[in-house]
């Protein structure tokens, strides 16, 4: 055990970022047993109980075992790195060869990939812990984050409304601290959305940088990886450990020259000196109380030297974009099919198919689902290809834009109204589309709250997007380190003290 009393360990640990941490742990301060009793111990209190978060489908049994022979590995060979003995959470649909992987289906309960995913193995490989597997919307699919296996997951801001999506079980566990930081996958918003609502860090980088292999598809055109982190300097630390070449996913052979030697020297606080933003003004919507917030983060980003241009473009409104460019619904068929493929003949599910047959799956995803499969083959239609040709012309307009403004970055809120009530059945006014059909990345960083109001006694969370050109994670990170410690916006929610 470690030097503190039980007291002080809530004082290490409580929303503390990964490089303090590990002083922590060299130091003999903490062990990674005490980080996983810890976090257990909040899940058990928060979770289920109390505000009743519901983003945990399955506790991994073996972690204060594996935080235990960590510890052991800490003081006989020294740390791996910076992710030792550091507990994560994963988007339950990432493959981990140890626990299910449902996609948050009652069809996959009990789907067991034979291996972990490209991804799992190499966070395993930095030393870090698999604490959870977390709630998804299902299969990956929209963007309330409910299911047929979990039911809804609620915002810890707001228990009114929804975390956003897909990978709001993933914010959800991070924004209440139940793991150091986690993982989220991003076809449409999935990665960013969540981190918006839950006033989080989250980041889709280029299409490439991080493997595919291992993660159930929606759409492998648009799909990705992101980290989902409290803070910039956490995300820059999880690319370190998962950026990298995959035989498996014959993307990622993009990114050959263009991983740094680590992201974190990225991480400036004048990062935004002399800085060129581009405003994308028809992406900011009329909602006032996002407006208001916007409103403060320019005046935040001018303060700190960066300069600010206004664009409009009608190529670049987002709904118009989602309505042309989103390819879903032509790749699902296949690439779900060739998924079920790899979990060999016993899994419960082997096709699309079986999945619409299996009678559980949630309500909100079955039309789409139906209208997938009913396509023979999506990846032959004719305006599958002329939805690629319309994202080609998008990446070919940003770019265009960008070097005509000689831009470092485009911005936006990443929502345009605040994030929706469970009640309802649409996720309005998400900017995130731009990204995820150009493959570009974007960075979306905690921009400030709404007016407090007695459901949300701090306000509603608000985040504001940075999209840049292919392989600019190092400007992004510069950017998003430098607003984020100008602004200070992350909080602990209320309801999970």
């Amino acid at each position: 055990m470690s030097k503190q009393s039980s007291v002080n360990i809530k004082d290490l640990i409580l929303e503390t970022g990964i490089l303090d941490l590990q002083k922590s742990l060299n130091s003999g301060q903490l062990t990674s047993q005490e980080i996983i009793h810890f976090y257990l111990d909040r899940i058990h209190r928060y979770d289920q109980k109390g505000p009743g978060l519901n983003s945990i489908i399955i506790l991994n049994p073996k972690a204060l075992q594996e935080a235990k022979s960590l510890d052991r590995e800490r003081q006989e060979k020294g740390p791996r790195g910076l992710l030792h003995g550091m507990p994560i959470v994963l988007k339950d649909n990432i493959d981990t060869s140890d626990m299910p992987t449902t996609g948050a289906s009652k069809a996959m309960r009990y789907s067991q990939p034979p291996k972990d995913a490209f991804l799992t193995k190499k966070l395993r490989d930095a030393g870090a812990i698999i604490l959870a597997k977390v709630n998804l919307h299902e299969l990956a699919r929209l963007g309330f984050t409910v299911s047929s296996l979990q039911g809804q997951t609620f915002n810890p801001y707001d228990l009114t409304r929804t975390p956003g999506g897909s990978s709001g079980g993933t914010a959800v566990a991070v924004a209440a601290n139940f793991a150091v930081a986690g993982l989220g996958t991003d076809t449409v918003n999935s990665v960013r959305s969540p981190a918006s609502a839950t006033n989080l860090v989250g980041f889709r980088p280029t299409k490439g940088l991080l493997s595919c292999s291992g993660l159930i598809p929606a759409a492998l055109t648009q799909d990705i990886a992101g980290p989902i982190t409290r803070s910039v300097s956490d995300s820059a630390i999880l690319l370190d450990a998962l950026a990298g070449y995959d035989p498996e996913d014959p993307s990622t052979a993009w990114n050959i020259g263009h991983v740094p030697d680590t992201f974190t020297s990225f991480l400036k606080k004048d990062g935004l000196k002399g800085k060129r933003r581009g405003l994308l003004k028809s992406n900011f919507g009329t909602d006032p109380a996002v407006l208001q917030v916007m409103d403060q983060a320019l005046r935040d980003i001018l303060a700190q030297g960066a300069k600010v241009l206004n664009i409009d473009h009608p190529m670049l409104e987002t709904v118009s974009v989602f309505n042309t460019a989103d390819v879903q619904k032509f790749e699902t068929k296949s690439q779900l099919n060739t998924y079920f493929q790899t979990l060999g003949t016993e899994a419960p599910i082997q096709s699309l198919q079986g999945l619409l047959d299996s009678g559980v799956l949630h309500k909100s995803i079955i039309s789409s689902l139906q209208e997938a499969n009913a396509l023979e083959n999506g990846l032959e239609m004719a305006e599958y290809k002329n939805r690629l040709l319309k994202a080609a012309k998008l990446r070919e307009t940003i770019l265009k834009i960008m070097a005509d403004q000689r831009l470092d970055a485009l911005c936006y809120p990443h929502q345009q109204v605040l994030v929706a009530l469970t009640t309802l059945e649409d996720q309005p006014g998400r900017n995130g589309i731009l990204a995820s059909v150009t493959g570009f990345p974007a960075i979306t960083v905690p921009a400030g709250f709404s007016t407090p109001c007695a459901g949300a006694p701090d306000g509603v969370p608000v985040g504001i997007e940075f999209l840049g050109r292919p392989w600019t994670e190092s400007i992004l990170l510069e950017i998003a380190y430098a607003y984020e410690q100008a602004t200070k916006h992350r909080k602990l929610p209320r309801l999970t003290p």
